[in-house]
């Protein structure tokens, strides 16, 4: 597993339930090598990190990408609820 500075480590989870975590990777060993220096999202935590067979390397472009396309899949579910709850109006279709 290779990594540059500015890639995500992604750790999926392994209880049903729990999200993935998610860090920045801040620093990384020899050619790109681990260990890595990540900055895990949910606290600003920074840990030095052997990554397991659960992590995932995801480059800051595809992570960016990944980000828009969550952010409007949650516009897309709150338009739909606001249009369904709101009085006289007509929801729309159901969004994908």
């Amino acid at each position: 597993m290779h990594a540059k500075t500015g890639d995500w480590l992604v750790v999926k989870s392994r209880t049903t339930g729990r999200p993935a975590r998610r860090g920045e990777i801040v620093a990384v060993g020899t050619d790109g090598a681990p260990p890595f220096r990540v900055r895990w999202t949910e606290d600003d935590h920074e840990a030095m990190i052997f990554p397991g067979p659960d992590a995932e390397v995801v480059d800051a472009g595809r992570q960016a990408e990944l980000d828009r396309e969550q952010a409007d899949r949650i516009a897309s579910v709150q338009s739909f609820i606001e249009a369904k709850t709101a009085p006289g109006r007509k929801a729309p279709s159901t969004p994908a």
